[in-house]
């Protein structure tokens, strides 16, 4: 199945969290991890202000967090976000 976002939203697959510290301990499902989360672009709507912002697919993206609509396609999560939602671009 394809999805193409609408206006100015954007489909980005989110990197896995890690579930661990750099000193190894494992955190729980309960600890509230950063509020920010980090992702590849998979697909881009055809609105004014994506256009603006100069974003393609496959670009590493920060996004917030808690914004946008999470879907599932097979066993693939992906986020559905507006262009507000975008944060910075990983370069």
């Amino acid at each position: 199945m394809n999805i193409r976002p609408l206006g100015d939203r954007v489909l980005v697959k989110p990197q896995v969290e890690e579930e661990k510290t750099i000193s190894g301990i494992i955190l729980p499902e309960t600890v509230d991890k950063e509020k920010k989360a980090q992702g590849e672009i998979i697909a881009l709507g055809n609105g004014e202000k994506l256009a603006k912002l100069s974003l393609s697919v496959g670009m590493k993206v920060l996004f917030k967090k808690w914004g946008g609509e999470e879907i599932k396609i097979g066993d693939v999560e992906y986020k559905i976000l507006d262009s507000v939602d975008v944060i910075a671009v990983v370069e």
